[in-house]
C-alpha cells in the first residue's frame, strides 16, 4: 500500500504535466491569449521540474522523508488549486511553474522510498510500480483531463488535479512510512555524488537513451496521420495502443533489470533501435504502423525501472539527490527531442525521417549502456583478483 500510495501521487502529477496539451485550444480561448502562449503553460511546468530537481532536493535533503512528502504533495495541490482560480494568464503561469518545482524532487524520494522497502533482487520491478503511475497519468489521466475540460471547462481540469494529489495525500498519511532523512551532514557534500564516474554514466544513460524515443513521442499524432495514412479521428485508439504498450513494458522492464540490470537494458536499447527501423521502413503500412506504435510504448517504458535503478546503486548514499537530477536530465532530454524533431521537419527530410534519427540516438544510449557493463565488469574482475576478493578501497 505504500508504493500504491506513492504510485497514485506520480499518477497526479503526470496528469497534471500533460493534461494542459489536451485544453491548450480551451485555455487561449478562456485567457484571451494566443495558442503559442498557451503552449507556454507546458514550458513552464518542465521549467518548474528542470530547475526544481536539484534545488529543492538539495535545499530538503535533511527533512525526514515522510514530512517531505506531505510537503511536496500538498504544494502540489495547492498550486494546482491556485491555477484552478488563476485570474489571469500571468498568475497561471507562476501557478504552472510552482506545481512542477516540487515534480522531480518527489519522483527522487518516491523512487529512493520505494527501492527501501523492496526486498532483495525486487529494487527494479517496486520501482516500476511507482513508475506505473506515469503511464497511467498519459494514458488514463490525460484524456479524462481533457474531457473534463471541454464539457466543464478548464478550470474544473485544475481543480480535478488537485482533488486527484489530494486523495493520494491522505493514503500517503495512511500507509507511507517515515524514513530518515537522506544526509545528515553537509548539504553540500551530497554534490560529491557526481563525481563518481558511474553516476555521471547512469544520468547520461537516461538523457542519451530516451532522447530518440521521446522525438517520436512528440511527434507521434502527426507521424501517424502524415505518414501512417491514418485517420485524425484513430490517433486516440493508437495511442492508448501506445499506452497500452507502456503499461506492459514497465512491468517486463522492472523484471529484466532485476535480473541482470545493465544486460537488461542493452538488450532492450538493441531491441527499440530495430524498432525504429522497422517502423521508418513500414510508416506507410497501416499495420505495420499499429504494432511499431505499441512495441515503441513498451519499449520506451520498459528501460525505465533499470534505468532509475542504476542511478539509485551507483549513487550509493546520496541517491535522491541522483534521482532528482536524472529526472532532470530525462525533461532536458524532453526539450531538446521537441526542437530536434523539428529542426528534421524543417530541414526538408520530413516526417518519416525522425525515425532513423531517433534510432541514431538510440545507438548512442545503446555505446553508454554497454560502456557502463564493460566497466562494471572490468572493476569486478579487478576487485576479485586482489588478496582475499577484496576492493583497492577495502
Amino acid at each position: 500500500m505504500a508504493v500504491f500510495s506513492l504510485m497514485l501521487v506520480v499518477f497526479s502529477l503526470t496528469t497534471g504535466e500533460f493534461v494542459v496539451s489536451g485544453i491548450l485550444p480551451d485555455l487561449a480561448a478562456g485567457l484571451g491569449v494566443p495558442l503559442s502562449a498557451a503552449g507556454l503553460l507546458t514550458t513552464a511546468y518542465a521549467a518548474g521540474m528542470i530547475v526544481g530537481g536539484p534545488v529543492v532536493t538539495l535545499l530538503t535533503a535533511r527533512v525526514s522523508r515522510k514530512p517531505l512528502i506531505i510537503g511536496l504533495v500538498a504544494t502540489s495541490v495547492l498550486a494546482n488549486a491556485a491555477s484552478a482560480i488563476a485570474p489571469g494568464y500571468a498568475v497561471l503561469l507562476v501557478s504552472r511553474m510552482l506545481a512542477g518545482l516540487v515534480v522531480a524532487t518527489f519522483f527522487a524520494v518516491a523512487i529512493a522510498t520505494a527501492a527501501s522497502t523492496a526486498r532483495p533482487g525486487k529494487q527494479a520491478s517496486t520501482v516500476g510500480k511507482v513508475v506505473l503511475g506515469l503511464n497511467l497519468g498519459i494514458v488514463l489521466g490525460a484524456p479524462l483531463g481533457t474531457f473534463v475540460g471541454q464539457h466543464l471547462g478548464w478550470r474544473a481540469t485544475f481543480w480535478s488535479v488537485a482533488a486527484a494529489a489530494a486523495l493520494a495525500l491522505l493514503t500517503v498519511l495512511r500507509f507511507v512510512p517515515d524514513r530518515p532523512s537522506a544526509t545528515t551532514g553537509p548539504v553540500a557534500g551530497e554534490l560529491r555524488v557526481f563525481a563518481d564516474r558511474r553516476v555521471q554514466l547512469a544520468i547520461a544513460l537516461t538523457a542519451v537513451g530516451n532522447t530518440g524515443v521521446l522525438t517520436v513521442f512528440t511527434y507521434l499524432a502527426p507521424l501517424l496521420t502524415e505518414v501512417g495514412g491514418f485517420p485524425p479521428g484513430a490517433v486516440p485508439v493508437l495511442l492508448l495502443g501506445y499506452g497500452a504498450g507502456a503499461v506492459l513494458g514497465n512491468a517486463v522492464g522492472g523484471r529484466l533489470a532485476d535480473r541482470a540490470l545493465l544486460p537488461s537494458l542493452a538488450g532492450l536499447l538493441a531491441t527499440l533501435v530495430v524498432v525504429l527501423g522497422l517502423a521508418w521502413l513500414g510508416g506507410g503500412h497501416p499495420v505495420a504502423t499499429v504494432v511499431s506504435t505499441v512495441l515503441l510504448g513498451a519499449l520506451a517504458f520498459a528501460i525505465v525501472p533499470g534505468m532509475q535503478t542504476r542511478v539509485i546503486t551507483a549513487a550509493g548514499a546520496a541517491p535522491t539527490l541522483a534521482v532528482a537530477v536524472n529526472a532532470s536530465g530525462y525533461q532536458l532530454a524532453a526539450a531538446f527531442a521537441g526542437w530536434l524533431g523539428g529542426q528534421v521537419v524543417d530541414s526538408g527530410a520530413g516526417l518519416r525521417a525522425i525515425y532513423p534519427v531517433a534510432a541514431a540516438l538510440t545507438v548512442a544510449g545503446l555505446g553508454i549502456a554497454l560502456y557502463s557493463l564493460r566497466r562494471d565488469r572490468r572493476e569486478s574482475s579487478a576487485q576479485g583478483s586482489l588478496p582475499g576478493g577484496r576492493s583497492r578501497t577495502s
